[in-house]
């Protein structure tokens, strides 16, 4: 009897809980829609609908004269909502569309891009990309022109979605100079210098998620268009950088140099006409501008032969060495002050002559010596420079 009794308990016990959680089930259904119904329903335009950036048009580059040396050209890629297009537009305009899309895109036929829009029109699919070829501006207007396109994006569906491609008209004319930025907003050159100035603010946009996590634009009243970038005028002459750079070719090919580099500046104002740095492709077939020797170097610190020349002098015009003194110039790298020296030849020289220490052109070993020799009284070796002139400015404008 106990038995049979705590087997009844336990039903009931679990048909009352059965029961209850049968009741909480619509009731918490009330609860979502009645209740909570606005808090999940700004959840979910918050997840379908976003004010997303609208990047702006980037500034041009210019030369000194106002040539175009870099600027961005409107690429567009096609996309269509064929659930918009009204039903007698759509039957009477899409064998039409089909046969147009077939004839410029040469990749489908026309039935195959006809089946293509049915089956998304049916499947009232409000996204579908019609060709991931990029087209240019012209031809977008001519598009604009077709059946169904005609009607425009509210009514015909039509999205043509704008890429911006970085031009340089003058090709690899000044390339490395005018450089680059990748959409990490890494790169190089005036591109990546002033990029600030260039890229302008972007704009914001409402954009509805539709499947395959693809963003659609909307029209908005709340848009922010963007501010297109600043423009950039160089003082780079397009014929002087030709010449500049045909000029540094060719005498690399004749000394068959690893590597070069041209500043042309006017004396004047002190305005750069023309860079150009290039050095030999990886197969040693050519010459490319890959690194901005030029400005890239500004921060070695070695003397040039110039400055050799006159350390000698005053060297020796002080009676603080001979010639056949010795001076060890190491493995070719030396510290003046925290600040890294070396020579050219990979390993140094070692311990050499002062004479070979200048006959070889090092900077080690004549820094070295200048420093041991004047480095207490710095005023003595800029008297030498005074004296042979080099202090001096020497108007070569005039």
């Amino acid at each position: 009897m106990n038995i049979k009794r705590a087997i009844v308990i336990r039903v009931r016990v679990i048909f009352i809980l059965v029961a209850l959680a049968a009741c909480a089930i619509p009731y918490k259904v009330a609860v979502v829609q009645l209740v909570e119904g606005d808090k999940w329903k700004a959840k979910a335009e918050q997840v379908n609908f976003q004010y997303r950036d609208v990047p702006a048009t980037r500034g041009n580059i210019y030369a000194a004269d106002g040539s175009l040396l870099a600027t961005s050209l409107p690429f567009y890629q096609v996309a269509i909502d064929p659930t918009v297009v009204d039903e007698e537009d759509y039957k009477s305009g899409l064998d039409a569309l089909a046969e147009q899309l077939a004839n410029f895109y040469k990749d489908k036929t026309a039935t195959a891009y006809k089946r293509m829009i049915n089956d998304a029109r049916s499947t009232k699919k409000q996204y579908l990309m019609i060709n991931r070829k990029q087209i240019n501006y012209q031809e977008m207007q001519a598009m604009r022109n077709w059946p169904i396109f005609k009607e425009g994006r509210i009514d015909g569906g039509v999205i043509f979605e704008k890429i911006e491609r970085r031009y340089q008209p003058f090709t690899s004319l000044a390339s490395r100079t005018l450089g680059t930025l990748n959409q990490d907003g890494v790169g190089s050159g005036i591109e990546y210098s002033f990029n600030t100035y260039l890229k302008g603010q972007s704009g914001k946009a409402l954009f509805q998620r539709l499947s395959g996590g693809v963003w659609k634009p909307l029209f908005d009243e709340d848009d922010v268009k963007p501010l297109d970038g600043y423009d950039i005028q160089t003082t780079l002459d397009v014929n002087i950088q030709d010449v500049a750079e045909t000029a540094l070719r060719d005498q690399l090919k004749d000394r068959e140099a690893a590597f070069g580099s041209v500043i042309v500046m006017e004396v004047a104002t002190g305005h750069v006409k023309a860079i150009s740095n290039l050095q030999k492709n990886a197969e040693g077939t050519g010459y490319v501008e890959s690194y901005n020797y030029a400005v890239g170097d500004m921060g070695s610190v070695e003397p040039g032969s110039t400055f050799k020349l006159v350390s000698m002098l005053a060297l020796l015009e002080e009676n603080k060495v001979s010639p056949n003194d010795l001076i060890e110039t190491g493995n070719g790298v030396h510290y003046f002050y925290r600040q890294p020296m070396y020579d050219a030849k990979i390993g140094g020289y070692g311990t050499i002559t002062i004479r070979q220490a200048f006959e070889k052109s090092s900077n080690v070993g004549i820094s070295k010596l200048v420093d041991m020799h004047f480095g207490s009284s710095p005023s003595k070796y800029l008297a030498y420079l005074d004296k042979v002139g080099l202090a001096q400015p020497l108007n070569l404008h005039s």
